[in-house]
């Protein structure tokens, strides 16, 4: 047991070698491949709401990590791009609302991690560095954000834990909730959720409440990252879906991860954005892969198995949102959050299109002391 204590102690000095990471890998992977292949055996439905690969599989694998690389700098994808582009000044504008002294960073989905160097910069800047933590379901993810988000910065090794996790499940909250216990103890903690990430899963309110619950203490403060739009009608929802429609890097994102779990011979033609509203509270957007051969194929599925994919079933590839203020308003609420800070960025948009940009808030817990907030960007 020494000689094992001593080979942990001894990973720090290892990391400093850049060529190797370490990861903590929190779940069964076997169960998260089960978890794809009940999604791809649901029943027929015409309208992307059957079938699917839910979020976070979108982006498990080697091959989905470099596509969805490739789409963030797709100049065809102003979405992601735009959104990385001003996180910077954003974040900067709302830094001052951060609590004193020593924060740590839970970067809940780090993606290609620009946004966190912004974050870990400022950080350290200020002289207060913590532990990063970043938290993915993709080992592959971890690694691209884990490099990006520290290239130039001197964080040391042993202050970097990268944690493969599906931070959606309640369960996996839990441990996460403990292993940042035993990490930084009673030290606040800044977690994050960015670009529009919680538009990707079904029930978004609900996890927004389940993360809240789960991992934020009253000395915690939460940066949440939301697409946005000052209009809902139908041209607002074509156009939230065209966003997508017109980037052929996003595309070979979305049908990468049906590639990888099913033997389908993949057609572009089939693969549609469509853009709804969704109530009073945001624009929806499906990406789905529609049979359009006329007849019934059949899928082979990662554990060998086979379904069928009649003519005119979907397989829904992506979901995401744009919020309203009111939808937006109405998450906060049910999530018992308040406002700590707020940015907002319109975007590029011509003057006969929808008015889209990214939110950006900075949450702490409603039993928490409020600090001032900025103007209202919806007014």
């Amino acid at each position: 047991m020494a000689a094992r204590d001593q080979a942990v102690h001894r990973i720090p000095e290892i990391l400093h070698d850049t060529r190797w990471t370490v990861c903590l890998v929190g779940e069964e992977q076997s169960a998260k491949l089960a978890q794809v292949t009940a999604g791809l055996r649901l029943p027929p439905d015409r309208t992307g709401s059957g079938k699917l690969i839910t979020s976070g599989f979108s982006y498990w694998g080697l091959e989905s990590t470099v596509a969805w690389a490739h789409a963030c700098n797709d100049l065809y994808y102003p979405v992601m791009r735009e959104s990385i582009e001003s996180f910077s000044r954003r974040w900067h504008g709302m830094a001052a609302a951060l609590p004193d002294g020593p924060l740590h960073h839970v970067s809940l989905g780090p993606g290609t991690g620009e946004k966190d160097q912004a974050i870990l910069r400022h950080l350290a800047e200020r002289g207060t560095p913590g532990c990063y933590i970043p938290v993915d379901v993709s080992a592959e993810m971890l690694r691209l954000g884990q490099r990006a988000a520290l290239q130039n910065l001197r964080l040391p090794p042993g202050e970097v834990l990268p944690v493969q996790l599906d931070f959606a499940l309640p369960r996996n909250l839990d441990r996460l909730r403990a292993l940042v216990a035993r990490t930084v103890g009673d030290e606040p903690v800044l977690y994050s959720l960015l670009g529009n990430t919680l538009a990707n899963f079904d029930s978004d309110a609900q996890l927004l409440k389940l993360l809240v619950d789960k991992v934020l203490r009253p000395q915690d403060r939460f940066l949440l990252e939301v697409a946005n739009t000052a209009g809902q009608d139908g041209s607002a929802a074509l156009a939230a879906a065209q966003e997508y429609e017109n980037s052929p890097r996003f595309r070979e994102f979305v049908t990468s991860a049906l590639m990888q779990y099913t033997d389908l011979q993949i057609d572009m033609n089939s693969l549609s954005c469509e853009g709804s509203v969704e109530d009073d509270r945001a624009l929806l957007v499906k990406v789905v892969y529609r049979n359009r051969t006329g007849g019934e194929l059949t899928l082979t599925l990662p554990d060998r198995s086979s379904v069928p994919f009649p003519d005119q079933d979907t397989i829904r590839l992506y979901l995401s949102r744009k919020y309203t203020q009111q939808g937006l308003e109405k998450m906060l609420t049910e999530a018992e959050v308040v406002k700590a800070g707020e940015a907002y960025d319109g975007g590029n948009t011509a003057f006969d299109r929808p008015v889209f940009g990214m939110t950006l808030l900075l949450l702490q817990s409603s039993g928490a002391p409020r600090d001032p907030v900025g103007p209202n960007p919806f007014a």
